[in-house]
């Protein structure tokens, strides 16, 4: 067994020889890459991914990256491929190739059903004298020195590079198309990145009471609305206006200072803040970070009292 410094110097090595793979994809990058992005961005087709072996395993994350940012595309196993999958391909999409030697027997047989199709063909691909390399219309050169395992044959170092020349595609594909986080919302509906991105304060504030006293109001009607809405806080309205918010927070400071009967009005912040109702949540959670509170009071666009979100109202729904 190795020691553990002889095992944490085994892991640099390994993220040492990576790092190399993927700066040589900087001086790797010429005009096909360019004109795959025209190619895929231009098609009215989807892109099917395929390979073989580890390559495969990498061609299924390009294809969800490819998904999720608003460019259709497939998975295609190659050795599926050859055994009746091959019907998933169709006239106007464009394939995508993945392979470190280009040279293997399922890719040497995919390849030329591919042409006869005719399919665009990109290749990805570690050897520019291989089969595919010469059979591709466009190659993406993905060659590495050496593999990161000790014997050189585990693909490692390889499919780095092939993993990060999908994902070059990809944010290339993502500024061609404008891609914004709105839309990236539409495709990421569930977990917390999703809730970040379309969760409203319209959808949370409704849950929670309407806590609301006037001016006048004394202080024991005051605690007492605070204490049956059960959100820390009531807001000062006087009519329709809001004059201020009331914190258990203003309370206690007041229950310290004064010792004469006073009113609502007496304890406010005569500038509470405020949120629009169709506002991110995400942006709710941030401002009460910003200003170290836990409450905000939602308004319609005539600065109309709403109601009450409260820091928990969020934190429930995972965004943190």
């Amino acid at each position: 067994m190795k020691s553990r410094e002889e095992i944490k110097s085994i892991a640099y090595q390994v993220i040492a020889d990576e790092k190399k793979a993927i700066e040589k994809l900087h001086d790797l990058i010429d005009d096909h890459f360019a004109e795959a992005v025209e190619t895929i961005f231009s098609t009215s087709g989807r892109v099917v991914v395929t390979g073989i072996g580890k390559s495969a395993n990498i061609a299924t994350k390009i294809v969800s990256t490819l998904n999720s940012t608003g460019t259709p595309a497939l998975f295609l196993h190659a050795a599926d491929a050859i055994h009746g999958d091959l019907g998933m391909v169709r006239p106007d999409d464009v394939v995508i190739c993945i392979s470190k030697s280009g040279n293997t027997p399922e890719i040497k047989v995919l390849i030329p059903l591919i042409k006869n199709f005719g399919n665009k063909l990109i290749a990805i691909v570690g050897n520019r004298d291989s089969f595919l390399a010469h059979e591709a219309d466009l190659v993406l050169d993905t060659t590495v020195e050496h593999e990161a395992c000790p014997n050189n044959l585990a693909p490692t170092s390889s499919t780095t590079a092939q993993l990060v020349m999908g994902d070059a595609l990809a944010v290339a594909l993502i500024e061609c198309r404008n891609f914004t986080s709105r839309d990236f919302a539409r495709f990421h509906p569930g977990g917390a990145l999703g809730k970040q991105l379309y969760l409203r304060v319209s959808d949370l504030y409704l849950q929670n009471e309407r806590p609301a006293v006037a001016p006048t109001a004394t202080i024991d009607e005051t605690i007492l609305e605070m204490t049956s809405k059960r959100l820390g806080c009531t807001v000062v309205l006087e009519g329709e206006e809001i004059r201020g918010i009331i914190t258990d927070g203003d309370l206690r400071r007041m229950m310290q200072t004064y010792h004469t009967p006073l009113t609502a009005a007496d304890i406010m912040n005569p500038n509470p803040k405020r949120i629009p109702v169709g506002e991110y949540a995400v942006k709710a959670l941030q401002m009460m970070r910003n200003n170290s509170i836990t409450q905000l009071i939602v308004v319609d666009e005539n600065d109309r009292y709403l109601g009450i979100i409260h820091i928990h109202d969020i934190l429930r729904e995972g965004i943190i």
